[in-house]
């Protein structure tokens, strides 16, 4: 996606509910872009559906990935087929990487670092690509992770922008810490805090626990650059930054980013998925079954638990989870994905009995199942979530409250901003380790799906139903997007 920013204010949809169709332009305003997300589905699904969203406009895109995972990526509807050209740029072989080994899902954590010494080593493609490409890029949207292809870039004329599957909220605590040098505890009150500089009244920080694992974001690994420097850095060389953000959401937030970045910052909508965005992998071979007991289920009766792609959960975290379902008796839908340590069918990771104990009252899916369907299903009623943005934004597209339980990166700051929004509540943990008990989240879930008091929180998600599952609404700030970016190229 090639995307031109040099304007220093926002730039926001005047009336987003406006009739989609008056915003769209005619051919001789085709833009040429290329797209280059980070290696995980997280960020590529994300990516590709805002090229999709790009393509419906008439704009030629060039997704640029490693060859297996655009081989795992979902199928392009066959009338924008023509319009997005997979790029594939063989990933280089690295010690300590394993053979086949592309994108986060395919690694134990402590590998990610070799992933990102590989991905540091695409230059070489990525330069070959730019060179042959016909017509050339007029822009490269990028990911956090891209920190060296800006001047790549620069040598071919083509700008760059940050698209970031991260929200404001989040991004906002990610700049130069000045507290480093000094360590102690400066470092960890400058996480535990908002940010500085905020003009407007919000608790939202990262907890004890999660500080300090942010504080690993800045320390060095295998590829000899930080995640706080790729993130920075990759800022520093492009043009402008897209959050994956909304102005009904997150207005505040990003007026802060702007004057932090000191560039323009305009928000790309939330990029709500269709039915057909699914991951690209074989669903659970149990599927039918699954959605045969949902269809005896009562309407708004079932809380959907599911925990995302990159969160690889302990047997001990595994055990509380089952227990505190059991103990909450309301109806649930637990997709779990298989530890990759685990060989045979996965369920042995679950307490002895406990399927048994709750075979009247809830349905395991190990493995992969359509999110979407089963989020759309009338018995479905709210969800208990790692809080992972897309997760939350498919969710909320239905209209579902969240019991929300965040494990890693961003996913604190969104739960922590879904709070103040009165749409779900925390899971309480201990500060220290993070650890939680079955008992509080037994009494989160009955709260949320079940009791009187959770009432506000069951209709907020309701009426947010408006924002996150209108598409032409979002489909509008993707508009005006395109429209700044071709006012910018023509000057």
């Amino acid at each position: 996606m090639n995307w031109h920013l040099e304007a220093s204010h926002f730039f926001l949809p005047s009336d987003p509910l406006k009739p989609l169709n008056l915003l769209i332009m005619d051919n001789s305003g085709v833009l040429h872009i290329a797209v280059f997300p980070w290696l995980a589905f997280g960020h590529m699904l994300p990516f590709l559906q805002l090229s999709k969203s790009l393509a419906k406009r008439g704009h030629r895109i060039y997704f640029l990935s490693t060859p297996r995972n655009i081989q795992r990526l979902p199928k392009i509807p066959p009338h924008l087929a023509p319009l997005i050209d997979f790029v594939s740029l063989p990933l280089p072989k690295v010690e300590g990487l394993p053979e086949n080994a592309e994108a986060t899902p395919d690694l134990p954590k402590y590998q990610v670092q070799y992933l990102k010494v590989a991905f540091d080593r695409l230059g070489g493609p990525l330069e070959n690509f730019l060179e042959e490409a016909s017509p050339k890029p007029d822009w490269i949207i990028l990911d956090f992770a891209c920190h060296w292809v800006p001047k790549l870039a620069s040598k071919f004329g083509v700008p760059c922008a940050l698209f970031s599957v991260f929200t404001a909220p989040f991004l906002a605590f990610w700049r130069p810490s000045e507290s480093l040098s000094r360590g102690g505890d400066d470092v960890l009150e400058e996480f535990t805090s908002p940010p500085k500089g905020i003009s407007f009244e919000t608790s939202v920080s990262f907890r004890l626990h999660e500080a300090r694992r942010v504080i690993h974001g800045y320390e060095n690994n295998a590829s000899g650059v930080c995640d706080a420097d790729r993130l920075l850095l990759t800022i520093e060389g492009c043009r402008v930054v897209a959050p994956r953000s909304c102005r009904e959401l997150h207005s505040d937030w990003l007026c802060y980013l702007q004057e932090l970045y000191k560039k323009p910052v305009i928000p790309i909508g939330l990029l709500p998925p269709a039915p057909d965005d699914g991951a690209g992998v074989d669903a659970t071979s149990d599927e039918s079954n699954v959605f045969h007991w949902l269809d005896k289920q009562a309407p708004g009766s079932v809380v959907y638990v599911a925990f995302g792609s990159e969160t690889v959960l302990s047997t001990e975290i595994l055990h509380e989870l089952a227990f505190g379902l059991e103990l909450s008796q309301v109806p649930f839908l637990w997709a779990i994905r298989k530890p990759v340590d685990v060989a045979g069918e996965g369920k042995e990771v679950l307490p002895e009995g406990f399927e048994d104990r709750t075979r009247d009252h809830g349905v395991i899916a190990m493995g992969w199942i359509d999110q979407l369907k089963v989020l759309a299903h009338a018995s479905v009623g709210g969800c208990l979530t790692h809080s992972g943005w897309s997760s939350v934004i498919e969710s909320l597209q239905f209209g579902h409250p969240l019991i929300m339980l965040p494990f890693i990166v961003d996913q604190g700051i969104i739960a922590r901003v879904m709070e103040e929004r009165r749409i779900g509540i925390e899971v309480p943990r201990n500060e220290e380790d993070g650890s939680f008990s079955r008992e509080d989240l037994a009494k989160a879930i009955r709260l949320v799906m079940v009791e009187e008091e959770g009432n506000q929180f069951r209709s907020e998600a309701t009426e947010l139903k408006e924002i996150f599952g209108n598409k032409d609404y979002h489909e509008r700030y993707v508009e005006e997007f395109i429209l700044y970016l071709r006012n910018q190229k023509e000057h």
